[in-house]
């Protein structure tokens, strides 16, 4: 992760996140600022990267269980009733794609599940429309698929994965 610093999100960084989000649809969805504000509300974890120039170059906002989020996807994960830290989102811009900077925000994201007691780390992924990129990214960490669903309307089909805190899944 070489020129990178990562740090907890502040307000100041609401603008910069939400272009990175709007650049990368449909990757993940659209916010508009209210929705991201509230997202952000819910998250235990809300987290920017910098580069050299201190714009923010990626974002994570996770959550842990028993928040009132709406989302399909949380929802899904919330109906197993397994205790688990949730990643609605990551973006790492173009810039920094393969520095590690992913890696080192879903550290955190795990360290944050122990210190919680959640048993897993869960997380969905586009199959249609395809992200080839994220599915080998959360592969390689040790995520499985647990199910797919079709989400917004139909227009959206996601895979289900989720990772045991400590260790890598079978």
């Amino acid at each position: 992760m070489q020129n990178l610093r990562m740090r907890v999100m502040r307000e100041g960084d609401l603008d910069q996140v939400l272009a990175l989000n709007t650049a990368a649809h449909p990757a993940v969805t659209t916010l508009t600022e209210d929705q991201m504000r509230a997202l952000v509300g819910w998250c235990d974890v809300a987290l920017v990267a910098l580069g050299r120039d201190g714009a923010v170059i990626a974002f994570l906002l996770s959550l842990g269980s028993g928040q009132p989020y709406e989302s399909e996807n949380y929802r899904w994960f919330e109906t197993r009733g397994v205790r688990h830290q949730y990643i609605d989102r990551i973006v790492v811009g173009e810039g920094a794609r393969g520095t590690g900077v992913g890696r080192a925000m879903y550290e955190s994201v795990f360290e944050r599940a122990r210190e919680r007691g959640a048993t897993e780390v869960t997380a969905e992924v586009n199959v249609r429309p395809a992200n080839p990129r994220s599915i080998a990214f959360h592969e390689h960490l040790g995520f499985r698929q647990l199910a797919e669903q079709e989400t917004k309307d139909g227009a959206v089909r996601v895979a289900l994965l989720a990772r045991p805190v400590d260790g890598i899944a079978p």
